[in-house]
């Protein structure tokens, strides 16, 4: 009997509406044969084998498909997409819909991962019935297997625990909570007095009682996440926290130093290793692309694969000479005589 595909891999190919033969002839998704689907069941395997657990936040398609390839075992579409991707100050403005897209785009990239989305700010906090809407809706319209929601108040635990209830897995997050700066006054560090510290550890405590198959614990000091992750049962994934959590995480475009705009300056953390310099490539790449083009040196014969022959170009050129158009037959006739050499047009 013929297995079936699994169900992200056929739901990508319903997804797409590009023909296997088409003129853009770029290279084709890598399978591994070894790749499997990373699960909560996998997560919790390597936590009680203390093996460190890898997340990356991304936003769309090319990344998820980089952070597959990479072996990642969490990609989280983030609402940090509000600021590194649409250029707002904080995540507050996106909204469910627009995080939809996203969630859409990264579930057609990255087929081996467990894919979280985030609850972003004003679809959770309502009521729990509101909650679980939302998280349905990031599972069913949004291609996600888990959600995460920020902080640790009553209605937060409350909206947690429907939403496990719902059949849905939730990923806690506490410490610098970014969708509560209005109460916290900014993006501040979290746990540094001894009340906050210890409020740090209860709320991840209630998140985990709540049924979160793991916790956030966004910029806190080292010892304080060592505590957290020591008292809890479930998996804590840090970032700014220290080396003490049983994995981190950090953004897609921080991480390998893509953003160099002086906005992305303003809001890139203290916390962030950057493991390349891919904004200096890309800079790089984009002046050599404006240098050739105004040199006409690009597009060359080696990017103008697509061929006439002498004889349709005779028969084009007599075409347009009866519909009076000499100067197009004259251009026709001589880019076929010059289709082999380096340089385009000359100005007139």
């Amino acid at each position: 009997m013929r297995r079936s595909l699994p169900v992200r891999q056929l739901a990508r190919r319903l997804l797409s509406n590009v023909p296997e033969s088409t003129v853009y002839g770029g290279p084709r998704p890598q399978e591994s044969s070894a790749a499997q689907r990373v699960t909560v069941t996998t997560l919790r395997g390597k936590h009680r084998r203390g093996e460190p657990i890898t997340v990356v936040t991304a936003y769309d398609y090319p990344s998820a498909v980089h952070v597959d390839s990479a072996g990642i075992d969490v990609c989280l579409v983030g609402d940090s997409a509000a600021m590194v991707v649409h250029g707002h100050d904080t995540t507050l403005p996106i909204s469910l819909d627009l995080m939809l897209e996203h969630c859409r785009a990264v579930a057609r990239g990255a087929t081996r991962p467990l894919l979280v989305g985030d609850l972003p700010f004003g679809c959770y906090e309502s009521s729990a019935a509101q909650a679980v809407d939302s998280a349905v809706r990031v599972l069913k319209e949004g291609g996600m297997d888990a959600i995460k929601l920020e902080g640790g108040a009553p209605s937060r635990i409350s909206a947690a625990k429907a939403i496990v209830e719902a059949g849905i897995a939730v990923m806690g997050h506490v410490g610098l909570t970014p969708q509560a700066i209005s109460v916290l006054g900014g993006f501040r560090p979290q746990g540094r007095t001894v009340d906050s510290a210890v409020k740090v550890v209860e709320t991840a405590l209630a998140l985990q009682e709540a049924g979160c198959f793991s916790v956030v614990l966004e910029c806190v000091p080292a010892p304080v996440a060592a505590a957290a992750t020591s008292a809890l049962q479930i998996p804590t994934i840090g970032i700014g926290a220290g080396p003490f959590c049983s994995g981190q995480v950090l953004v897609y475009h921080d991480l390998l130093g893509m953003m160099q705009h002086p906005h992305h300056a303003k809001v890139t953390p203290k916390f962030c290793k950057q493991f390349g310099n891919v904004g200096n490539v890309i800079n790089k790449a984009l002046s050599e692309y404006k240098k050739e083009v105004e040199t006409r040196t690009f597009p060359g014969p080696s990017y103008t694969p697509y061929k006439i022959t002498p004889t349709d170009v005779d028969g084009f050129a007599n075409a347009l000479q009866k519909m009076g158009l000499s100067d197009a037959a004259d251009a026709a006739a001589a880019a076929a005589e010059n289709s082999g050499t380096e340089g385009g047009p000359k100005e007139k």
